[in-house]
């Protein structure tokens, strides 16, 4: 949803295919936290009384302090996540342990580490490996701009796809990949019956959770196929509650909140855009994410208008229409980006972007930030690197 100034190779492409971005501006307005059934109001600048069992000194320092005093000294540890054979032995000891206890291990108290890790990677804090949410933690720490792109996410790949018209072919999914040592095929469905495409060389940015379904002959390496298996990738649901004005915004509220409810985040999701309804939209990850895919639609959007009413207690009189997207039931994703248990990362990661033999392999979990176009992209150029270099 969001390009960042630190985003190179996404700004590159921005600008090539004459895309146009708008900034996203900082808001004066207050964000919420809710907390043990407390709803607490949060400006810049304010320091909020939490209501968690936190020592004296994490009480003074505040969410964003025990940020910096607990996670940023091992983030500034990190060198370049994009570099080649990342990461250095120094660092697997953080892929051993999850988030949650290697706060513990810097100090942090137990609901101060339960607060530092709301909102993170995959199933929650105590399940995803430290050295996954701190590679995550240290790109964000880079980011100084935001911007989102003007008309919506999609104008981005639809302005790479009127570039590339005459190369695309829809409505042919792979089924099968061969290849050998001279020579690549992909076999496809089209029109109801099967066709062929014989290539040098194949780049493969099928997401693995996808790849797990296509015919591999020969087979990958053990290496390879353990990464193809086993690679985890973030239960993800988005729903979007349409509402006739921007009542928040009434309030002094920019809309977005922060709840411990279950893993719950809640954005204004028309903040750039004119007129005056707006959008609630809310995101859970991990177990929560799946609960929600398993509903029917309107079960969906009922079920989350009762937990945004929670934090938004006028969200259900202004409500007009929900919507949801659920990426475990996508077809073409299975799930919305990938992410590491501990031990993984020194595990699947040497093996996720290596090449098998003519087969070359891109997409975001085959890059250094999983989860953003930027990953993406980056993997792209990386994967067409290596079949330039071996022409």
């Amino acid at each position: 949803m969001n390009v960042y100034d630190n985003h190179g190779w996404t700004m590159k492409y921005v600008r090539l295919l004459d895309v146009t971005l708008d900034p996203v501006m900082p808001s004066d307005l207050a964000s919420l936290l809710c907390l043990r059934g407390q709803r607490l109001e949060v400006r810049a600048g304010r320091n909020v009384e939490l209501p968690l069992d936190l020592t004296a000194g994490e009480k003074r320092l505040g969410r964003a302090g025990m940020w910096e005093k607990y996670v940023m000294p091992v983030v500034r540890e990190l060198g370049d996540p994009a570099a080649p054979g990342w990461p250095p032995d120094s660092l697997k000891k953080y892929d051993r342990t999850t988030f949650f206890e290697f706060l513990r291990g810097q100090g942090a108290s137990p609901d101060a580490a339960a607060l530092l890790g709301m909102g993170g990677l995959g199933d929650g804090v105590r399940s995803v490996s430290a050295l996954d949410l701190l590679r995550e933690s240290a790109h964000r720490a880079a980011m100084k701009r935001a911007y989102r792109i003007r008309g919506g996410s999609d104008v981005f790949p639809r302005a790479f796809a009127a570039r590339l018209s005459d190369r695309i072919r829809y409505g042919t999914p792979v089924v099968r990949i061969e290849y050998g040592p001279c020579q690549v095929r992909a076999v496809c469905l089209h029109a109801g019956g099967r066709e062929s495409v014989t290539a040098d060389r194949l780049i493969c940015a099928v997401p693995f959770s996808v790849l797990r379904r296509i015919e591999i002959s020969p087979p990958f390496s053990a290496g390879k196929q353990r990464a193809v298996d086993q690679l985890l990738y973030t239960s993800v649901a988005r729903v979007y509650l349409q509402t006739r004005r921007r009542f928040w915004v009434e309030e002094g509220l920019s809309g977005g909140a922060v709840t411990d409810r279950s893993s719950l985040l809640v954005y204004d999701g028309a903040a750039s855009q004119p007129g005056t309804r707006g959008i609630l939209e809310s995101y859970l990850s991990g177990p929560q994410a799946r609960e929600v895919t398993a509903m029917k639609e309107a079960e969906r959007v009922s079920s989350t208008l009762g937990l945004v009413e929670q934090i938004h207690p006028r969200v259900r009189q202004h409500f007009e229409v929900g919507a949801s997207k659920c990426w475990d039931e996508d077809e073409w994703a299975r799930g919305a980006y990938a992410w590491f248990r501990p031990g993984q990362m020194t595990s699947l990661l040497p093996q996720v972007a290596g090449a098998e033999g003519r087969v070359h392999f891109a997409g975001e979990h085959a890059s250094s930030l999983p989860g953003w176009m930027q990953g993406a992209l980056e993997s792209g150029n990386r994967a067409a690197r290596e079949v330039n270099d071996a022409l």
